[in-house]
């Protein structure tokens, strides 16, 4: 196990899945994204998502809501520091993630996280895995996005 995570099992509610939490800290430099991402396929977790993550960033390239299937090209590339206010999302091999970061004058931006991640000091992470589930994507028709599909998992090992 890495020495950055942590892993501890809830108990189960009527109908829905144990938890399994991780925790980690990446450093000064690190790439967010690409990291969170490596982390959940080392583990072969199926159904991750983001508990929490509090930290800072010197770079992020997000796309900005009034993106369309047409047009996904709205886009902003952003080289400041910031506070992470907030990422939430799901971390399957297709990651949909959103992020709220503010300035030194506490303005906030915001956007679904496309990479560039780069970490100011520190990003600490909380990372659940619903256990008994599997995440994937498929493309919806109606919204011209690969969309979340949830599946129980077939296998019992979990």
């Amino acid at each position: 196990m890495d020495a950055r995570s942590l892993t501890c099992m809830a108990t189960k509610a009527d109908g829905g899945s144990a938890l399994r939490v991780y925790a980690l800290r990446l450093g000064p430099g690190e790439e967010l994204f690409s990291s969170l991402l490596s982390f959940v396929e080392e583990r072969k977790l199926r159904a991750p998502f983001i508990i929490t993550c509090v930290g800072s960033v010197t770079k992020a390239t997000l796309r900005l809501a009034n993106a369309t299937a047409e047009n996904t090209n709205e886009v902003i590339r952003l080289q400041e520091r910031f506070e992470i206010v907030s990422l939430v999302g799901t971390l399957n091999k297709d990651a949909h993630l959103h992020i709220c970061l503010s300035d030194k004058d506490g303005k906030t931006v915001g956007g679904h996280v496309l990479g560039d991640l780069e970490v100011f000091t520190t990003a600490e992470v909380v990372i659940g895995e619903a256990a008994e589930l599997q995440f994937s994507r498929e493309m919806d028709a109606r919204t011209g996005f690969p969309e979340l599909v949830i599946q129980r998992r077939h296998d019992e090992a979990v």
